[in-house]
């Protein structure tokens, strides 16, 4: 494991934010303290951020389908007072690394590996998942495999939709979280302008804080010989031959799971609508929290990033007082 390093953000630069108007909330969010650093998992480095103190209850979050830690960087620190947060880059995403082989369960194996690593599980309260997108899907591996050692899961906007509409999603070409060919180098772009303009969002949807879209391109892409290119690993395309079957899956097993769950989805999102909410309750899920965070889309903590905060700490404040 690395030292951490404590630290404000230093994630505000010229290059992105020299002509965006940024409002108080998010400079002093990113100005709370945070330490950074890797842990190696399974022989891979990850990277993780951590905010608040040592022996507060802890969380793990994690971050949908090419995206990185710094999607919760301007949203963990709003629990930091009251919590141990951990965010961390899925493998071959962001700056972690990813292995050779990666397989069937593995990154719900990392999941697992990584709070041991952490020593989340060391202390009177369980650590609980909060976990975007594609890192849903990880996570709810996570908790079937390992989830008595866990204290609940915050599922945020996972794709979920009735066998009909998801076949229809599959067959107009939207398809699984993730294309692409795995052994094809990523692109380089000669400056930052030109990189920016290919960086999008998936599904694609009009972003409601501008500044949160650019701060998002930035911290995607890296410096390299020859310009700028993209901070995942090709490798993350790979998929299994049953990937669209694990999406069919996934309702039934979210009403299955046994453990302590919520759901907080987009109002407006186009993976997870009020029908896909009647399909889980018709499926057994009414024990399940659904929270419809207003006027939202997929990437809510984009589009209503406080609002998104505050069903959070509702979420888990009724955890910690039931």
């Amino acid at each position: 494991m690395s030292d951490p390093i404590e630290t404000g953000s230093g994630d505000i630069v010229d290059i992105w934010s020299a002509d965006q108007d940024l409002p108080s909330w998010f400079t002093e969010a990113l100005d709370v303290p945070r330490e950074e650093a890797f842990v190696e998992v399974g022989g891979q480095k990850v990277h993780y951020f951590r905010w608040g103190k040592r022996g507060k209850p802890p969380l793990l979050l994690t971050h949908g389908f090419l995206a990185h830690a710094r999607c919760f960087a301007f949203i963990a620190p709003f629990l930091a007072e009251d919590y141990d947060i951990i965010v961390y880059d899925l493998a071959g995403m962001g700056e972690s690394e990813i292995g050779t082989v990666f397989e069937g369960t593995q990154r719900a194996e990392d999941m697992v590996a990584l709070a041991e690593a952490l020593d989340l599980f060391s202390g009177p309260v369980k650590p609980k998942i909060i976990a975007h997108s594609f890192g849903s899907g990880v996570a709810l591996t996570a908790m079937e495999l390992a989830g008595e050692r866990f204290g609940g899961l915050v599922i945020c906007d996972l794709m979920i939709m009735r066998p009909e509409k998801l076949a229809a999603h599959f067959k107009g070409g939207g398809g699984p979280p993730g294309s692409g060919k795995t052994d094809r180098p990523t692109n380089v772009y000669p400056d930052y302008e030109t990189a920016r303009g290919r960086f999008v969002l998936a599904p694609p949807q009009d972003v409601q804080t501008p500044f949160l879209l650019e701060y998002m391109a930035y911290h995607s892409m890296r410096r390299v010989e020859g310009g700028w290119t993209w901070k995942f690993n090709p490798k993350v395309f790979h998929r299994s031959e049953n990937d669209q079957e694990k999406w069919r899956q996934a309702p039934q097993r979210i009403v299955d799971l046994p453990d302590r769950l919520a759901i907080i989805y987009g109002e407006n999102s186009k993976l997870f609508d009020g029908d896909s909410a009647a399909y889980l309750r018709e499926l057994g899920g009414n024990h399940i929290p659904m929270i419809a965070v207003p006027k939202a889309e997929h990437h809510l903590m984009l589009d209503q990033p406080l609002a998104f905060v505050t069903a959070l700490r509702s979420v888990l404040a009724l955890w910690e007082n039931p």
